[in-house]
């Protein structure tokens, strides 16, 4: 894997054998990028200049040549970064190339194509909101984040939706595709000179723009609960904490640790209290600006589950992570991992994902990271990272009172997480 600049933009380049070709431009800043009323802005835009056509071809001309070539291509949008994408096989790359470019630098952004492109994601509101889960994570994210970037919702509300215009989104897209912003991932079987000359005629038109604005970090260290009433069969609770940015020390380590205590929740809550089907415990690594962890279960018993959640991660704080969790964990997480980059289109997914976070290398030296965490390493950071936990219920309040939330013990680690 190489980096260079081709006309003010920066590639990653991963060479492959395999005759599958995958290039991703990804978009730096979010949510930085949009007003709380401008939420779901970034995942329309991205959505219509996919595949709403161009100003040179139709919508159904410009699918129906995709199809020929066997291309697809794919957006997305989310806290801190968003992309855009094409897949094809080696012997359709110019032609792929010609109908990607051709949707960055032209999209058409018709009326028609906004106005159904609304419909359709206020109608994915609609069924958010029906689901406890996705109700959960976003008044979650709304309670812990309050005026920050974080709590903008990246598909939008009903409120942001219905107020933006077909220019608002044209505009967004000019202003936001740019160089500045900008860098392009690749892995496949092309070389540099071809992208340099495929860059050169295409990309190399885009605007130098404004580069994407980091928000402070903000550290959880105060708990709270925000309970809200909902008469449902089971009560559902997210408890958030602050975690360490993936490229620090405590990355790492974070990650094994969390990992670990994933395994511990399952055992405990599902295997033997028989308090939830699929309880969780899990540290979002993608998340730049302010990286959080998270803890998350599904009950008919609120009370017992918040006890025996807090009780897990205490004993992990008091007694540690034992070194065969660590080494057995280090070996089925790798497993995993790579079992998930067989496609080169996740290759080049996990490379642009570490770039974000702050050098494409780390997906390179994934594999020596995990293997060269160790014990201490790991406790120091659950021992760091788990003093203060936002909760959010939802489900019926009479179950629940403010007390019942409790916080984990407060561990005198050696040094401060920041």
């Amino acid at each position: 894997t190489k980096e260079f600049i081709a006309d003010g933009i920066k590639v990653i380049l991963k060479p492959s054998a395999k005759q599958i070709i995958s290039a991703q431009l990804f978009v730096r800043g979010g949510t930085a990028n949009y007003s709380k009323k401008q939420e779901g802005i970034e995942a329309m835009a991205f959505t219509i200049a996919m595949d709403g056509g161009t100003t040179n071809k139709s919508k159904n001309d410009f699918t129906s040549e995709a199809e020929k070539l066997g291309t697809s291509f794919s957006k997305s949008t989310t806290l801190d970064y968003g992309n855009l994408s094409v897949t094809c096989i080696r012997s359709a790359w110019n032609a792929s190339w010609n109908l990607f470019t051709d949707a960055l630098l032209n999209p058409a952004f018709k009326a028609e194509e906004f106005e159904k492109e609304r419909d359709k994601m206020l109608a994915n509101i609609k069924q958010r909101e029906s689901s406890a889960d996705a109700s959960l994570r976003e008044l979650a994210m709304e309670h812990v984040f309050t005026g920050q970037n974080y709590a903008k919702k990246t598909e939008g509300s009903e409120a942001s939706l219905q107020t933006l215009k077909v220019e608002d989104v044209k505009q967004y897209f000019k202003s936001t595709i740019c160089k500045s912003r900008c860098f392009l991932v690749i892995v496949g079987d092309v070389s540099e000179q071809d992208i340099r000359a495929k860059i050169k005629a295409s990309l190399a038109k885009l605007p130098q723009g404004r580069a994407a604005t980091t928000e402070p970090r903000v550290l959880i260290t105060k708990s709270s609960e925000k309970i809200v009433d909902r008469k449902i069969a089971t009560n559902y609770l997210l408890g958030v904490m602050s975690a360490p940015k993936f490229n620090s020390e405590d990355g790492f380590p974070m990650l094994m640790a969390f990992n670990i205590l994933y395994d511990r929740f399952f055992v405990e809550l599902r295997t033997k209290r028989s308090l939830s089907y699929a309880p969780q415990a899990s540290y979002n690594r993608d998340a730049l600006s302010n990286p959080f962890s998270v803890v998350y279960i599904s009950t008919t018993k609120p009370k017992d589950a918040i006890d025996a959640m807090v009780a897990i991660i205490d004993s992990a704080k008091k007694y540690g992570i034992t070194k065969k969790e660590l080494e057995d964990q280090k070996q089925s997480f790798l497993t995993s991992y790579f079992m998930k980059l067989e496609t080169a289109e996740a290759q080049s997914n996990a490379l642009g994902r570490a770039e974000i976070l702050g050098n494409w290398k780390l997906d390179d030296q994934f594999n020596k990271k995990v293997e060269a965490t160790t014990l201490a390493q790991a406790n120091d950071a659950i021992r760091k990272y788990t003093n203060a936990i936002m909760w959010t219920y939802l489900g019926k309040k009479e179950m629940v009172s403010a007390s019942d939330f409790k916080q984990p013990i407060k561990y005198n680690a050696s040094s401060k997480p920041y």
